[in-house]
Parts: structure tokens; C-alpha cells; sequence
């Protein structure tokens, strides 16, 4: 089964919590503190592996989640390190963040890799907490939790050829006589379900990869019939064969045919029509498609070549795949037309969202939200009281107190963080 988009959760690992202990050694008075750091979680990291092709792997395992880091131990020894997460990916996958839909990476090369998210750093340990006025403070963090997104995959095929055109004109059939390819093939509209890659060689050693793209038909760019699952494979092709029944066996006009496709194309990517296109006019081996062929030169642009072939006789197909390998010699793979699609890992640095957000339940209590607060409720120890006191410090620190009163808190009222309420003291 071809697979090209899945939606996925990630999950990073949560950092180790900190340690509090003490120096208890023979001949050591007033050892002091002694507890060690946490280890960092697992990051979670997509890696390109050009031995796949389809993202297969990720629809029997939709959720993701890496280890947590050890916890500090004892006489100041850290925690270990959690191992990041390897997950394995085909060339030409895109990670897209569902709730923002940006793009997190986009991993185009072999060995190619991307932290889709990040482990939470450890806890610190008491040692970190020891000062001149407190020098062997009862604290410690607790690990910073590691981030977590819902993502959705998506392949877009790495093929240098895009076959495209209407069902039925030939387009798996001209795919398997030229490669290896063992497509499906019926006389019957959208036999070709999924993409299917083959390996093209020509007679003088030069070769190529050529993608036969599931039937477009007119709309396809707007969700109708099974065309607009695979246009996303069109983007990263250097060239794009039009296959055109030249016969109309099926009754169409092939220039008709081939203005609706073009038509789809710039539907969806206007960026498509800069691609270099050649023709491929099929079916020449039946009657009436010499007249037909005639008519179409006398409408399309010159300058695209048209070239007469019968995938099933293999007539002239020599000459094509002389011509597609010609054309892709002049087109360097980092071409100005496709340097939107060769994109190297992308890291979008977002402005920093307010430390915390205030509202009000229907209960009348306030509550506190927001990444950066949260955070620090989380890395807070809540069994020490030194620990509580520092969160409390801390959120001071923030503004927390002043933006309370501000908003009406009075002595006594309930501040809700999380599932933990406290209450206001002036």
C-alpha cells in the first residue's frame, strides 16, 4: 500500500529530576550539598532513509515518544543523557506543524535530518543552589518536560519525470515499457491508484527516475477524483511529460485534453507551468490519430516539443527518452524553478508569546496559563518548601502578583494553574 500523508503525535522526553542530597563522608565536616543534574530527554529526530519510499511505517504507529532522562544521583554525579529518537523517513518528506501549518522540515537528501522536537533539559540538582547566605539549600528542579505536537507527514515524491494526463491514455502503460515498472494496467479509468516509480535507462547509459501519476481529470486541483491525492508528486519533477491520447478513443479533443491538464497544474502550483514540458502524442498506431495530430500542432505553443509514439508497440519511444534525458542535462537539480522545493531543514524562530495569560472561570476563580509559567509549574518541586518559595519568587518576578490585582484579585480569592489551585495573599 502507498502511503503519502499521516498525521502523527510527537513526543520528546522529559528531562530528569534533580537531586537533593548531602556529603555524609568519614572526616568530611559540613559536607554540604551533593545532589546531581538530571539528564536531558530524548529528542525526537527524523532522519532520511533513501531505502524508503513510502511512509508505510507510519500507519501502524501514529504516536512517538522519547525517553525521559535519568535522574541526578548522589555526590554530585549527573544523569544520563537520554538517546534521541531515530525515526526513519523517505527522501522528499515534509513535517508540517497541524496547528500552525508551518513547516518544520522539509528532507530532501540521504542521511538528511531534522529534531522535530526537543527534549526537556534536566533538573538541576541542590549543588546548583548552593549560595554564601544558603549554602546547602533543601531544593532541587524537577526535569523540564519535553515538547510535544500533533505534525502531519507528507511525501512528495523525488522523481526527475512526472508523467501527467487524463485516465486511460497510457500512461502506466508507456511507464512499464521503458523501466522495470510493473504498473497495474486496465481499460478502465483510475487503474493507477498510487504513484509508481521506475528507473529509466537509455540506450546510451543515461538514466533517470520517471513517476506515472494517478489520472487528472478537470477539478482535480479541488478535490475531485483521485488526481488531486498525488498533484503534491508533480512539485519536485524537473520535467513534465503531457501523455495525450492522440487517437481520442475515448472521444476527447487532445488539445482540449491537454489545456484542461495545464489548467489543473496552474490550479494548484502556478509555479508548475515554469517547468520545462514535452509532449508525448500516444496511440499513433490508431486510426485517425495522424489527422488528430495535425490539428493539435496547428493550436499548441511551437516552442513545447511534440513527440509521435505507441507505448504499445514502442514505437518512437527511443526518441523520447533521448529527448527527456537531453532536457534533463540542462537543468541543474538546483534550477531557479525548483529551489522552492529543495529547501534545506527550516527552523522558524517565532517571537516569544506573553510569560503568562490571565482570565476568569465561571466559578469566579482566576487562572493562570501560558507556556512559560506552566513550565516552571512543572520544574517545581512541590514537597520542599524552599522549592515553593522560589516559585513563588519567581512568579513575582513575572509581574504574576500585580497583573492578579489588577484584575480585581482581593485576599482569599482562588488562583487556578494547571489542575492545582492556590489562593491569593495579599
Amino acid at each position: 500500500m502507498f502511503v503519502d500523508q499521516v498525521s502523527v503525535y510527537v513526543k520528546a522526553g522529559d528531562g530528569g529530576n534533580g537531586l537533593v542530597a548531602y556529603r555524609r563522608e568519614k572526616y568530611v565536616p559540613k559536607g554540604g550539598p551533593a545532589g546531581g543534574d538530571g539528564g536531558n530527554g530524548a529528542d525526537i529526530v527524523f532522519k532520511v532513509d533513501e531505502g524508503l519510499n513510502t511512509l508505510m511505517d507510519f500507519r501502524y504507529n501514529r504516536h512517538f515518544k522519547g525517553k525521559r532522562g535519568e535522574n541526578g544521583m548522589s555526590k554530585t554525579q549527573h544523569g544520563k543523557n537520554a538517546a534521541p529518537l531515530i525515526v526513519p523517513v523517505p527522501p522528499g518528506t515534509t513535517v508540517v506543524d497541524e496547528e500552525t501549518e508551518e513547516v518544520i522540515a522539509d528532507l530532501t537528501t540521504h542521511g538528511q535530518q531534522a529534531v522535530i522536537v526537543k527534549g526537556g533539559r534536566g533538573g538541576r540538582g541542590n549543588t546548583r543552589f548552593a549560595t554564601p547566605r544558603n549554602p546547602a539549600p533543601d531544593m532541587a528542579e524537577n526535569g523540564e518536560p519535553g515538547q510535544e505536537r500533533n505534525i502531519k507527514v507528507e511525501l512528495k515524491l523525488i522523481a526527475d519525470v512526472g508523467l501527467v494526463g487524463f485516465p486511460s491514455v497510457g500512461k502506466s502503460t508507456f511507464l512499464s515499457v521503458v523501466s522495470a515498472a510493473k504498473p497495474k494496467i486496465a481499460d478502465y479509468h483510475f487503474t493507477t491508484l498510487a504513484p509508481n516509480l521506475g528507473v529509466v535507462d537509455t540506450s546510451d547509459q543515461r538514466s533517470f527516475v520517471m513517476a506515472d501519476l494517478p489520472g487528472l481529470i478537470e477539478g482535480a486541483h479541488a478535490g475531485i477524483g483521485l488526481g488531486h491525492q498525488f498533484l503534491r508528486h508533480v512539485e519536485r519533477t524537473r520535467v513534465i511529460v503531457h501523455v495525450i491520447d492522440m487517437a481520442s478513443t475515448e472521444g476527447r479533443d487532445p488539445y482540449d485534453d491537454y489545456i484542461k491538464i495545464n489548467k489543473e497544474l496552474t490550479e494548484y502550483d502556478m509555479n508548475l507551468m515554469r517547468r520545462p514540458q514535452i509532449i508525448a502524442a500516444n496511440k499513433m498506431d490508431m486510426p485517425g490519430a495522424s489527422e488528430n495530430l495535425e490539428l493539435f500542432k496547428t493550436k499548441i505553443d511551437s516552442e513545447i516539443p511534440v513527440y509521435e509514439i505507441s507505448a504499445l508497440t514502442k514505437e518512437g519511444v527511443r526518441d523520447i527518452l533521448f529527448a527527456i534525458a537531453d532536457m534533463l542535462e540542462s537543468i541543474p537539480k538546483s534550477a531557479p524553478e525548483l529551489e522552492e522545493n529543495d529547501e534545506k531543514v527550516i527552523y522558524r524562530y517565532q517571537k516569544e508569546d506573553a510569560p503568562f495569560q490571565i482570565s476568569r472561570d465561571d466559578d469566579g476563580a482566576f487562572v493562570l496559563s501560558g507556556d512559560k509559567i506552566e513550565k516552571l509549574f512543572k520544574m517545581t518541586d512541590f514537597a520542599r518548601d524552599e522549592a515553593v518559595q522560589r516559585f513563588s519568587r519567581q512568579l513575582r518576578g513575572m509581574g504574576v502578583d500585580e497583573a492578579l490585582r489588577k484584575r480585581g484579585a482581593k485576599d482569599g480569592d482562588t488562583i487556578r494553574l494547571l489542575d492545582y489551585e492556590f489562593e491569593f495573599i495579599e
